[in-house]
């Protein structure tokens, strides 16, 4: 396919698509063939300067309740990388136009109801005109579906199959969850008011699994001591969307962790009385709630970013009592920093990496897996490893 660009990324003047623009001038300045798009050049002018990016980086003018200027945005570009959320408010012509156009697309979305609508409605264009959708390539879901991925393709070389039963647990996380996040939970809560069929979807974890349904699933709803990890765990905010894209990509892969595949996540809070204190604390909070959590558009300072890291442990058992242990950590606050890094990589691989690959509406791991996994160890400051 030959465009413009390489990567056009869409929502560079919003806080976490200028701290995308950011990374992708500083990792790779002009050797990337890539722009900035946004409503108001003006305002991209400003951000371009401010983030020390090439100053002669292209700026492409789109918004998105004006189809005509997606239209031919997305015309220019191999690959679209979009922020611009709630996307269940701002996305669904954006996707639309990728599939329609043969253009691939990359986002950061944590919307299983509305991912479930783009699945149903644009597989077929997207099959027919080669654009590789790719839903979630942020925090939410890429170390945990990758992690998963990472794990089961070890058992498999070590023990000939993979682990029917698979636990994420949150170790550490330090840093704020985004604007954006709690702002789709809310466009998801106000969705829910105008379409309740929406609950069945959002309480199904094979609801993006292209209608496989597979076995009941650990319950994830309160806190427990897990001898398996030899800790209290307590609900984790993220794993009703994560859950459902580990299952997704299970089905993409032909099944490739079982059909009886069982996953679930929680976070660690410690062992004995003060974990199981520490749990209950979690498990009746809100993360995405309150004065304190970021509006769209804003997100916590360089220096918060930069101290902020998350590990994660992944366990895989097996009924004849193997098991094997994977972490993924990143360097950066999750929300943002972390996140930043891993959608910009995400753009360059489904690019660069993956000539094969069909058009489709994926999860990261189906589309791109240990191709992404270099990129992100090499660039983006996670890692991935075997033990704990």
């Amino acid at each position: 396919m030959s465009r413009e660009f390489d990567v056009i990324i869409y929502g560079a003047s919003g806080f976490t698509g200028r701290l995308v623009a950011e990374y992708m001038g500083k990792t790779y300045g002009d050797s990337a063939n890539w722009a900035m798009a946004g409503r108001n050049e003006a305002k991209l002018a400003e951000v371009r300067h401010l983030v020390g990016a090439p100053s002669t980086t292209p700026l492409v003018t789109a918004d998105a309740s004006d189809s005509d200027s997606l239209r031919a945005m997305v015309k220019r570009a191999q690959c679209i990388c979009t922020t611009v959320g709630p996307y269940q408010l701002y996305g669904s012509e954006l996707v639309k136009l990728c599939a329609e156009e043969g253009t691939h697309y990359v986002d950061l979305s944590g919307e299983p109801g509305w991912m479930h609508e783009m699945i149903t409605s644009h597989q077929a264009a997207a099959e027919a005109s080669g654009a590789r959708i790719v839903h979630s390539c942020g925090f939410d879901s890429i170390p945990f579906d990758l992690g998963v991925y990472f794990l089961q393709k070890a058992a498999i070389d070590q023990t000939g199959k993979a682990m029917p039963r698979v636990r994420g647990r949150v170790r550490a996380m330090n840093g704020e969850f985004s604007g954006g996040t709690a702002a789709s939970l809310g466009a998801t809560m106000a969705a829910l008011k105008t379409n309740p069929g929406l609950i069945k979807i959002l309480a199904n974890p094979f609801s993006l699994a292209n209608g496989f349904q597979g076995p009941e699933q650990p319950s994830d709803a309160k806190p427990y001591e897990d001898e398996v990890v030899g800790s209290w765990v307590a609900p984790f905010i993220m794993a009703p969307i994560n859950t459902k894209n580990v299952h997704r990509s299970n089905a993409m892969l032909n099944h490739l962790y079982g059909e009886d595949f069982q996953y679930d996540e929680m976070m660690v809070t410690g062992p004995g009385d003060q974990g199981a204190a520490m749990a209950k604390m979690v498990a009746s909070s809100n993360p995405l709630e309150g004065d304190d959590v970021p509006k769209p558009g804003e997100g916590p300072s360089k220096e918060s970013r930069e101290a902020g890291h998350y590990d994660v442990l992944f366990v895989g058992t097996n009924d004849e009592g193997g098991r094997i242990e994977a972490t993924v950590t990143g360097d950066m606050d999750p929300g943002y920093g972390s996140t930043s890094k891993m959608i910009a990589e995400s753009a360059l691989c489904i690019v660069h990496d993956c000539p094969d690959l069909p058009g489709g509406v994926y999860t990261p791991a189906p589309a791109m897996g240990e191709k992404l996994i270099e990129r992100l160890v090499a660039n983006a400051g996670l890692t991935f490893d075997l033990g704990s």
